[in-house]
C-alpha cells in the first residue's frame, strides 16, 4: 500500500473506540484520545478483567472486558488502540483488521519488516486505518525542528547525534522476554526514525551491542551512513543511562532536542550567531497539549474521519522504510 489518497468507501463521524491493553503508555495515551473531538472510549479490554474494570472505572470508561474476542465482535466499534506486548502486535492488529476495525498500535508495530509489511497489506485489503504510533513525528517540537531545517537555519544538515538508554527494572516485563523484547524495537526506533526523517535511507549500517543468549539486545551503538558523508549515531539500552536528547547539525550550527527527545517541549537553536552557537543558543519552548500525544491522536481521528487508509506524516512507507534499518541492525547485532 503507498497511496496515501486510497479512500474506504464510508467515513466515519463519531468515532467509538477499544482501547486494548491498561498499562503504562495506555494510561498516558487513552485520556488524551478521549479528550479529542469526535472520538469516544467506548470500552477497555485486558487479560486481567480486575485491571480493565478498575481501569475503565478511573478513566470514565462505560464498559471492561478480559475478552479480546468481544471486541472484535462488536460491529459499533469503529477504532481499536492497541498497546499490548510488541510480541502481541502482528496477531491482535491482523485479527483487528480483519474484523473491519481501524487500528493506532504501539510501536513498534511488529517484530520484522515482513510483518509490518504484511499488516499494511491486511489494511489496505480490508480498507482500514492502519498507523503506528510514533507519536514523536506528530510532536510540535519534532515539527519545529523539521521547519528550521528546511528554512536553512543550520544550513545542509550533515550529522546527528541521539540516545534512548535507561537501566529499566529487570523484574517481569515483557521488555525483558523474547519475542519482541529488548532495547531496539522500544527505544532504539525512535533515534532510527528520527535519523530517516532528516536524511532518508541509510546506504550503510553498523551496529555493535550486547544480546542475551535467547535474543534480547540490552544495548547497541548504530552509525548509519546516508552518502557525502553524512551520518547519524545513536545508543540505546537498558541497562544504563546515556544522555536522552538529540541534535542535528549542519553547515552553519545545530539545533539540540533537550531531554527526552521523542517528547521534549523545547528546541535549543545553535545557530546565527557566534553567542548562540557557543554561548546561549535560542530556546523554543512549545506548550504539551495533554499528556502530549494529543496532536498525534487529533490527527489520527481526522484521518480516519476523512477516510484515510494511512497518515502522510507516519505513512505505511515511511514504517517499513525504518523497519528495514532496524532489521539490518538485529541481524548486525545477532551475527
Amino acid at each position: 500500500m503507498s497511496d496515501l489518497d486510497v479512500r474506504q468507501t464510508q467515513p466515519v463521524s463519531i468515532q467509538r473506540w477499544a482501547a486494548v491493553g491498561t498499562g503504562m503508555i495506555s494510561r498516558s495515551l487513552v485520556p488524551d484520545l478521549m479528550a479529542c473531538d469526535g472520538a469516544e472510549v467506548v470500552v477497555v479490554q485486558s487479560r486481567d478483567r480486575e485491571k480493565a474494570s478498575r481501569f475503565a472505572e478511573e478513566f470514565g470508561i462505560p464498559s471492561s472486558t478480559h475478552e479480546f474476542a468481544s471486541i472484535l465482535a462488536d460491529d459499533s466499534i469503529d477504532a481499536v488502540y492497541l498497546a499490548t506486548p510488541i510480541a502481541t502486535h502482528f496477531e491482535m492488529t491482523r485479527d483487528a483488521l480483519r474484523a473491519g476495525k481501524h487500528v493506532l498500535v504501539e510501536k513498534a508495530i511488529a517484530t520484522s519488516a515482513t510483518e509490518a509489511a504484511k499488516l499494511f497489506d491486511i489494511a489496505s485489503s480490508e480498507r482500514r486505518f492502519l498507523m503506528e504510533a510514533m507519536w514523536m513525528k506528530f510532536n510540535p517540537a519534532f515539527l519545529r525542528l523539521q521547519a528550521e531545517i528546511a528554512a536553512g537555519t543550520i544550513g545542509e544538515p550533515r550529522n546527528l547525534r541521539a540516545g534512548f538508554s535507561i537501566p529499566w527494572p529487570k523484574e517481569g516485563g515483557s521488555r525483558w522476554q523474547p519475542p519482541g523484547g529488548g532495547a531496539l524495537l522500544d527505544q532504539g526506533i525512535y533515534p532510527v526514525t528520527l535519523a530517516h526523517s532528516i536524511f532518508g535511507v541509510p546506504e550503510f549500517v553498523s551496529a555493535r551491542g550486547t544480546v542475551q543468549p535467547g535474543g534480547v539486545d540490552l544495548a547497541e551503538q548504530v552509525t548509519l551512513e546516508f552518502g557525502d558523508g553524512r551520518f547519524a549515531h545513536f545508543t540505546t539500552g537498558m541497562l544504563e543511562f546515556t544522555d536522552c536528547s538529540a541534535a542535528v547539525a549542519g553547515m552553519t550550527g545545530w539545533i539540540t532536542l533537550p531531554s527526552p527527545f521523542w517528547a521534549t517541549t523545547n528546541l535549543d537553536i545553535h545557530a546565527g550567531s557566534i553567542e548562540a552557537i557557543f554561548g546561549n543558543p535560542d530556546r523554543v519552548t512549545i506548550q504539551r497539549e495533554g499528556n502530549g500525544y494529543v496532536p498525534m491522536l487529533r490527527e489520527v481521528v481526522d484521518a480516519i474521519s476523512r477516510g484515510l487508509l494511512e497518515h502522510p506524516q507516519h505513512s505505511a512507507a515511511d514504517t517499513l522504510s525504518v523497519f528495514r534499518t532496524i532489521d539490518a541492525i538485529s541481524d548486525q547485532l545477532k551475527s
